[in-house]
């Protein structure tokens, strides 16, 4: 193993360009972490006056995007911050790597190839990009506008299911390929005058290479464009999406690939060493799979942030009309497959503040004064557009008279306008938990799971992890770091670094082979299964939730 060592004084920097902010993580050689840094948009970037990191269109519904140009400048003051904390000498980073929002795209002006490759060192990033995109607005993962685009693209390719099976994912609103088809039908000046289509993870590893960056295989399964099995782009779907799309898009690369040396900008400006490697970014669900070292079927991972996902490990495809199957980004044979849900740490705070005076203690507190399975008290809670199931803006609250959570038997449900603030908060916290492993038993991964790993903002939070393993009915853990997005760039541009060196993929166990637990990806108890019985009468709400949110699906759904 001597020859799959990492240099003994080399760091590995990691990014996370997520909704609503920018992060970094810097790994030593040992895998400990060095240093974070992060930016965030609304507070650190208040001049583009976003909220959430986002704008929220009122002329069209569902439609949500964010400032391509603020991307930019994030990206340029969080090297500084990091310059000036003292704590990172970029002459010592090997390589970098980094994560992005999954599904967001950019569009790239004609001829903005050579801004790219000619950056002036001494002025900042986003002056230099003011005209480098034929839209300043980049569609991002929690906009819906597309439902007729996506019809079409499913009508085109034989169906939802058959499109599944091709891409790993039957057609949704945020991904980019339909996207893309309503920038092309409804903004065609738009399309026509772009030269090429990146997503937020190639977006910013075309920044620091100072060229256009390849889309990875992984990221590149999250737009509804690439044949999942053979690895390219499907010709059919292309064609079904729109015109002279291939040349847009550019190729495809391995995860673990090397996107190219860090532009002489860099270099110059910040120090950096000028071998330094880029690695192929990629989206923030598989850079987080990464962080968690997630590496065991049977084993999930939960997500906590502005989405909630739910994720895991296969060898397997198996297409299917709700889920995600992506190529597995340390793994050159396997997938992850995924749940994703629109409404997470937003909605969670817009029951906090409205029923805990903006408190999570209040919050907390008020959760466990009402008691589990909460007198059969259930809640439906979408401040956004849902993704699944694919439910409108909306509140729905029942109570199942005559619930004992022996039997459904006798059991009847009435839909109710309000709660008092303590069931509210308890309906919201197992609503959430209840339609994910609802859904993850009829999506086929583990149930119950060996263990859940849990990541995101909200894992920080004992109280809402509790109830995530009276739920789930197994041990829930957590890493060093909530934020395993960036953790796991760093990961990868570890892992990147030594398969260039290798000359092939190196499966990434090598690198922590022995010392897992002596590095930042080492994992801790923090909450336990009590009580057997609990987890099955909750087996019984999930059921019920399940015939509820079906009844809506059919009146409400899109």
């Amino acid at each position: 193993m001597e020859n799959l060592s990492l240099p003994e004084d080399a760091l590995f920097l990691g990014f996370d360009g997520s909704t609503q902010s920018f992060k970094a993580t810097v790994l030593d050689s040992k895998l400990n972490i060095v240093t974070s840094e992060i930016v965030n948009f609304d507070l650190d970037l208040p001049h583009y006056k976003t909220k959430d990191g986002v704008y929220r269109d009122p002329s069209i519904n569902g439609r949500i995007v964010s400032p391509t140009l603020m991307w930019v400048e994030a990206l340029d003051l969080i090297l500084h911050r990091l310059q000036d904390s003292k704590k990172l000498d970029f002459k010592k980073v090997a390589a970098v790597s980094g994560s992005g929002q999954q599904h967001g795209s950019v569009y790239w002006k004609k001829d903005s190839s050579r801004i790219l490759s000619s950056l002036d060192p001494k002025k900042p990033l986003v002056g230099q990009f003011g005209q480098a995109f034929s839209t300043i607005e980049s569609p991002i993962w929690m906009d819906s506008s597309t439902t007729e685009q996506c019809k079409a693209i499913e009508k085109a390719v034989g169906g939802a299911l058959k499109l599944s099976e091709l891409t790993g994912s039957r057609a949704y609103e945020r991904y980019t390929g339909p996207q893309i088809r309503r920038i092309f039908e409804k903004q065609p000046e738009v399309y026509n005058n772009t030269e090429r289509i990146s997503l937020v993870s190639s977006f910013i590893a075309s920044l620091l290479i100072g060229r256009y960056a390849c889309i990875d295989h992984t990221d590149g399964a999250g737009m509804n464009l690439m044949d999942i099995k053979e690895r390219v782009w499907s010709k059919q779907i292309l064609e079904a999406t729109a015109p002279g799309l291939e040349e847009k898009l550019g190729k495809l690369a391995p995860a673990h690939a090397v996107a190219g040396l860090i532009a002489p900008y860099f270099v110059e400006r910040f120090q950096f060493n000028k071998e330094c490697l880029v690695v192929q970014w990629s989206g923030d669900n598989p850079n987080s799979l990464a962080g968690l070292s997630l590496n065991t079927p049977g084993d999930l991972a939960i997500s906590l942030g502005t989405s909630d996902t739910v994720f895991g490990i296969t060898m397997d495809h198996k297409p299917s009309l709700e889920g995600h199957v992506f190529p597995n980004p340390v793994d050159n044979k396997g997938y992850m497959v995924m749940l994703c849900y629109k409404n997470g740490s937003l909605t969670r705070e817009d029951i906090r503040d409205r029923c805990a005076d903006k408190s999570w203690d209040v919050f907390n507190r008020s959760l466990k004064q009402a008691p589990p399975l909460n007198g059969g008290k259930m809640g439906f809670y979408y401040k956004d557009h849902e993704i699944l199931p694919p439910l409108p803006i909306g509140y729905h609250r029942y109570t199942l008279e005559n619930f004992n959570g022996n039997t459904l038997d006798g059991v009847v449900e009435h839909e109710v306008k309000e709660f008092d603030f303590p069931t509210e908060i308890r309906a919201l916290i197992e609503g959430q938990f209840l339609a994910m492993r609802g859904h993850a038993e009829r999506f086929r991964m583990p149930s119950p799971p060996k263990r859940i790993i849990a990541t995101g903002g909200a894992s920080a939070n004992h109280s809402i992890l509790s109830a995530m393993a009276s739920i789930f009915g197994c041990n829930v853990y957590t890493v060093q770091t909530s934020d395993s997005a960036s953790l796991g760039a760093a990961l990868r541009a570890a892992h990147g670094w030594l398969c260039e060196k290798k000359g092939c993929f190196v499966p990434i166990s090598c690198m922590y082979k022995d010392d897992l637990e002596k590095s930042a990806f080492g994992c801790k108890l923090v909450a336990t299964v009590e009580d057997k019985q609990l987890v099955a009468k909750y087996g019984l709400l999930v059921k019920k939730r399940m015939e509820i949110e079906n009844r809506l699906v059919q009146k409400l759904g899109r």
